[in-house]
């Protein structure tokens, strides 16, 4: 009889996690794309359309 037997609780609860933190990572990634694009645009000259108009 084995003392540090896993309970079905904690397979269940490490599975959600997993796919928690998967989703989680997703999004921070695709914010961080967001964002690198979004800068690179800056880099090249173009204002955002709210800042062209009033120049």
């Amino acid at each position: 009889m084995a003392l540090n037997r896993e309970h079905d609780l904690h397979r269940r609860r490490l599975g959600r996690n997993m796919g928690l933190g998967l989703v989680l990572g997703a999004l921070v990634l695709m914010i961080f794309g967001l964002s690198i694009v979004k800068m690179s645009r800056l880099e090249e000259g173009k204002l955002p359309a709210s800042q062209e108009t009033s120049q």
